[in-house]
């Protein structure tokens, strides 16, 4: 057990040891996939008759190495902070940010029942629920001293790349309109800031289908619910089409969460998330045609973001901007 997955972690194994129970020993590793940011292992542990699974995330990669400090860092804080919530997140074991003993920078914490779901199975069913886990992890009371950092747009006007071939340039073009202006003024809330089906879990099906697990919290951020919800219905918009992504705010608002009332405001931060994909929308896919989404094609992608975009402005883009500063520069 020395090597796994292609890198070196005997310096990890021995920490990850020392943070088990006096006895215990890990007597099985499983690579788990899904993410592309860091690498994920499920650790089989066993000790005094009993066995349990713990996960392993380790960054790998140069450049999260190099923002590990502060991803990490986060993610141990907010793990801390949702121990004693309703939010189904997993409990922080021990995190080394920096890599002082670990091969890679690591957080250690315990393996939460149920599954990804990317199919097209129970979808409707799936985007109730996530739209009401989203709108508990808005609700959540934080006190100001323990607040994350103020969240960061993803993209923006010039570093936008629309596909190479699209019927519809106008559409792209009106899109970083969109973006042109300035930020809405907004009410803040503590936010997911990746939310999306690739970091939920699910147990059970029909009726008894439900959330089990929220993971991947290192981007968690303070700023607009609009933003969270924009993330996730871009996300589905990508893995199951335009008509999935529109819905998800619906189903947000029935559940008692709130967006802004001025539908171009709104538009804004959907927007903005959506063109965070061009061209990024073939990287973060990778993961979910090792998940089995084959069918996610570059074409599929650039068509779905697209038809995406044109559903938003159908919905939202006829409304009148009087109350929000005009485009600058």
């Amino acid at each position: 057990m020395g090597r796994t997955d292609g890198a070196g972690w005997c310096r990890t194994l021995q920490w990850v040891e020392r943070h088990l129970r006096p006895g215990d020993r890990i007597r099985g590793v499983v690579a788990l996939g899904g993410g592309w940011t860091s690498r994920m292992r499920r650790l089989d542990v066993e000790g005094n008759g009993e066995r349990y699974s713990l996960v392993l995330r380790s960054f790998v990669k140069p450049f999260y190495r190099r923002h590990a400090p502060g991803l990490l860092g986060r993610e141990a804080g907010v793990l801390g902070l949702l121990a004693d919530t309703g939010v189904p997140a997993a409990r922080l074991y021990a995190v080394d940010a920096a890599a002082e003993h670990c091969d890679h920078p690591s957080l250690l914490m315990s393996l939460l029942p149920g599954t990804l779901r990317l199919d097209g199975a129970d979808i409707e069913r799936r985007t109730e629920l996530l739209a009401r886990q989203l709108a508990a992890i808005h609700a959540l009371y934080v006190p100001e001293s323990a607040r994350p950092r103020t969240y960061e747009a993803w993209t923006g006007p010039e570093r936008v790349r629309p596909p190479g071939r699209t019927d519809r340039p106008d559409v792209w073009r009106r899109a970083v309109e969109v973006i042109r202006r300035p930020a809405p003024a907004h009410r803040p809330c503590f936010l997911h800031r990746d939310f999306h089906p690739g970091n939920v879990l699910f147990s059970g099906a029909g009726a008894g289908l439900s959330v089990t697990g929220v993971v991947d919290w290192v981007e968690t951020s303070w700023g607009p619910a609009d933003l969270d919800v924009a993330h996730c219905s871009t996300t589905l918009a990508l893995l199951h089409g335009a008509d999935a992504g529109m819905r998800l705010a619906d189903h947000y608002v029935a559940a008692g969460g709130r967006l802004d009332e001025e539908p171009a405001r709104h538009l804004y931060w959907r927007v903005l998330d959506a063109l965070a994909f061009a061209p990024d929308a073939e990287k973060v896919a990778e993961p979910w045609r090792t998940l089995g989404r084959r069918d996610l094609t570059p074409a599929v992608l650039a068509r779905r973001l697209e038809d995406y975009l044109q559903a938003l402005f159908d919905r939202y883009g006829t409304a009148s901007a009087v109350s929000w500063p005009p485009a600058v520069g």
